[in-house]
């Protein structure tokens, strides 16, 4: 993949490029300490994937993700953990704390190549019926009932179905497939996710844990997620 970097501080850059240096399929392009001078550069040069940090001068990381062509991957690089939130409504493939070790670095990419590899095969929703949702992807039809799902991230302009065995990609927004899912089963828990309340393990004000994945709660979505899960209303100080 090509890849550039994009911080206003000078030794992050560096920080990075050493890390990127040796990884297998990595291609950098250039490193710029400014939103709009990426920008620039993005216009005419071919860019997969960028790793970007949040606050910068001018237009921070996350407004500047959001104006990206829906192909080019994002990866922030942040010195502030609270902005892992924003990462995901900003449809980021993954969010690193620096200082950034260079095993965090590798899992992010090792994730910025499987979702490349996702949105390249472009599954397509072929039928949706009571109880399952067929999807063609690499040539083959995959019928995957609702009850193994175990929940749905969306990515830009797609969706990846996790299941205990499988992922799968449709091209298809959250907003959709969420009509398709039985009411009151999978809920909507932030602008990139859904999950199988079902299959949650556990949760805590934050964070919805399901085997080994870590799904962050959306603020505008926090408070519906606790009522239809504890089946109650919820104080104002949550």
């Amino acid at each position: 993949m090509n890849c550039i970097i994009v911080d206003d501080e000078p030794l992050a850059r560096e920080g990075i490029l050493l890390h990127l240096q040796g990884i297998p399929d990595i291609v950098i392009l250039g490193s710029f300490n400014s939103a709009r001078k990426a920008h620039d550069f993005i216009s005419n040069n071919p860019v997969d994937l960028i790793f970007l940090d949040v606050e910068m001068p001018g237009i921070n990381g996350v407004n500047f993700a959001a104006l990206l062509p829906k192909e080019i991957l994002v990866i922030f690089v942040t010195a502030y953990s609270e902005y892992a939130l924003e990462s995901y409504e900003a449809d980021a493939i993954d969010y690193l704390v620096k200082p950034v070790e260079r095993e965090r670095l590798e899992r992010a990419i090792a994730k910025a190549f499987f979702y490349r590899g996702l949105l390249d095969k472009q599954g397509i929703t072929e039928s949706i019926e009571s109880d399952f949702i067929l999807i063609k992807a690499e040539r083959r039809y995959h019928k995957i009932f609702f009850d193994d799902i175990l929940y749905v991230q969306g990515l830009k302009d797609y969706v990846v179905i996790f299941t205990e065995n499988n992922k799968i990609v449709t091209a298809m927004n959250l907003k959709t497939i969420s009509g398709y899912l039985k009411p009151g089963r999978f809920v909507r828990v932030s602008k990139s996710y859904l999950v199988n309340l079902k299959r949650i393990d556990s949760f805590d004000v934050h964070t919805i844990y399901i085997k080994n994945a870590e799904i962050p709660i959306g603020e505008v979505f926090k408070r519906a997620f606790f009522e239809i899960y504890l089946g109650k209303n919820l104080p104002d100080s949550l």
